[in-house]
């Protein structure tokens, strides 16, 4: 996935730049070298290296996966069950579930709890082949919980330095504005997003621009606060609705504008002028059972950059896994094998500005790469579910690897 220093965009959405019989060379964590397994054979710094042996199989760039809630609270079993018989997430909600229960449940949980059930999820993550993630809060709402959520981020992000942070707006009003919502977004700009910024506990802020959460004229105020103090910034849009935030997304410039299943021609047109990346989400549509998934073959067509994620959150989407994501992007959203695979690496790589520095195996880059159990990258979609990741290989260190099966009377 070598090519010019920008997101994939268009008919370059399906250029992998495929090598056969290719080598890496890597030296203190760096891709130094990539070509045919012959040269790299007969290079010198090749003499004394330790092999990876991987005939057969594909050596791909790591997953980044840009779009997470990693730390959002406990699994959601009830709610499940209710939507399974066909509740709405109103009536779930109503019912003492959904996220409302999970803001309260994350009150109470301490800093080493979060750390640890974050880090569960985190490996399953590694396991599937995500060598960077992305996480959002949100869900603590008050003042407390979010600083809390913000903090597990750096502690997983410093013991494993593959965890980029992202400050959202609380996804309903916290107790102590309930009665005076007019207060709510300026005490955001004045206290909480400089309170984050002197704390250094996120590199992006969020807004879902929605009818039940922040208006356009609420999200442009926070955003722009935002840009003004030193965050780059993103935007939830277009998931229940139009309400202008894809085209304001494209105005100020954000690094992405996410879900996106909802656009008109002025929308497509703005992004397609814009560097502004489009985040297709089609986990949460699956697991909700919803019909309607992001048109990406509109957006591709017309030259807008898209990438992929899981949208991991307990309540609407409660999986890590990036393969199943690139398979529902081939089977419900009309992308090719080559676009989604491009999408959920080099082009996610951008929406999380590291799109120079990992997301393709070239020379300089980081040495964040997977090895798949499989002669051909078009199987990562094929084989829906299974994961076919057989090493996970971060800053040239080999994180995870499957173990063999073993027959007990074998």
């Amino acid at each position: 996935m070598r090519g010019p220093p920008a997101p994939r965009r268009g008919a370059d959405l399906r250029n992998l730049g495929i090598i056969q019989d290719g080598a890496v060379l890597i030296a203190d964590g760096l891709i130094r070298e990539v070509g045919t397994t012959r040269r790299l054979d007969n290079l010198a710094q090749a003499q004394d290296a330790i092999e990876i042996n991987a005939n057969g199989k594909v050596v791909a760039p790591g997953f980044v996966d840009c779009h997470t809630h990693l730390v959002s609270g406990p699994a959601r079993r009830e709610d499940y069950e209710m939507r399974l018989a066909g509740a709405t997430s109103g009536e779930i909600s109503d019912a003492g579930g959904g996220i409302p229960a999970l803001y309260k449940a994350l009150q109470t949980v301490s800093l080493p709890n979060l750390e640890i059930h974050a880090m569960r999820l985190l490996k399953e993550s590694v396991r599937h082949g995500s060598t960077m993630l992305e996480s959002k809060s949100g869900y603590g709402v008050t003042e407390s919980s979010e600083v809390r959520i913000l903090r597990t981020h750096a502690a997983l992000n410093k013991r494993l330095g593959n965890v980029l942070s992202t400050f959202m707006m609380a996804r309903f009003l916290p107790p102590t504005f309930v009665n005076a919502r007019e207060g709510y977004v300026p005490w955001v700009c004045t206290h909480l997003l400089p309170l984050v910024r002197r704390m250094k506990l996120a590199e992006f802020v969020d807004v879902a621009c929605e009818e039940a959460e922040f208006s356009l004229e609420q999200a442009r105020q926070i955003l722009t606060c935002a840009k003004e103090l030193g965050f780059a910034i993103k935007l939830h849009a277009g998931q229940h609705g139009n309400l202008g935030g894809m085209r304001l997304a494209a105005h100020l410039g954000a690094v992405s504008v996410d879900h996106a299943i909802f656009f008109d021609c002025s929308d497509v047109a703005a992004l397609a002028q814009s560097p502004t990346i489009v985040t297709l989400l089609p986990g949460p549509v699956f697991y909700q059972g919803d019909q309607r998934y992001a048109a990406a073959r509109t957006l591709i067509d017309q030259g807008v950059a898209v990438t992929l994620g899981t949208d991991y959150n307990p309540e609407t989407c409660p999986t890590t896994n990036m393969q199943m994501i690139v398979s529902l992007a081939c089977r419900k959203m009309g992308m090719t094998p080559a676009e989604a695979l491009s999408a959920a690496t080099i082009n996610a790589a951008y929406a999380v500005l590291r799109g120079n520095t990992i997301g393709s195996i070239e020379f300089g880059k980081k040495a964040d790469l997977i090895v798949l159990g499989v002669p051909d990258y078009r199987e990562i979609p094929y084989h829906f579910g299974d994961n076919v990741v057989e090493m996970t290989i971060k800053d040239g260190m080999p994180i995870y690897q499957a173990s063999e099966v073993k027959w007990p009377r074998a």
